[in-house]
């Protein structure tokens, strides 16, 4: 499968949840978002989507906001605590879509997530709650991020 992975502010690529998905087997695109001007990580997510038309989108923090804010069409999204409250214009996301989120999270507030969830219409399932904290590091939820790659594209 391959993964288009959008990091988060002040993040880079080669981190570890994109890594997780290489030794998995998975063919993870994980591209530089421009952390200071916010149009511009939008318009280089949407470039290397349009380039590699991955099978799934995977964004975590800021990057799930990059995610909801791009021409996507029907593939699917996996977000990681999205930040979509502060950065983008977009306010729901499409069906199908999974979203993972830690309930102590300080960074980005769990009920961010859950508001997003009930103002998409989707179901309550699509709101996994796991991990520890914003990052979504540990074994846990990388494994739950794997899930939910995997059942997404199937």
């Amino acid at each position: 499968m391959k993964i288009l992975f959008l990091h988060g502010w002040h993040s880079v690529p080669g981190g570890v949840k994109p890594t997780y998905l290489a030794n998995h087997g998975h063919e993870v695109i994980n591209p530089v978002l421009d952390d200071d001007h916010w149009g511009h990580a939008p318009t280089a997510a949407q470039a290397e989507y349009d380039r590699h038309r991955p099978d799934v989108i995977v964004g975590s923090s800021r990057g799930g906001a990059v995610a909801m804010n791009i021409e996507s069409g029907s593939t699917p999204l996996v977000l990681l605590c999205p930040a979509w409250k502060r950065w983008g214009t977009a306010t729901m996301v499409k069906p199908g879509t999974v979203v993972l989120h830690s309930e102590a999270d300080d960074v980005i507030p769990i009920a961010d997530s859950r508001e997003l969830v009930r103002a998409s219409g989707l179901p309550e399932s699509a709101l996994v709650v796991v991990g520890t904290d914003h990052r979504l590091a540990d074994p846990e939820p990388l494994k739950a991020m794997l899930e939910a790659c995997e059942f997404a594209y199937s």
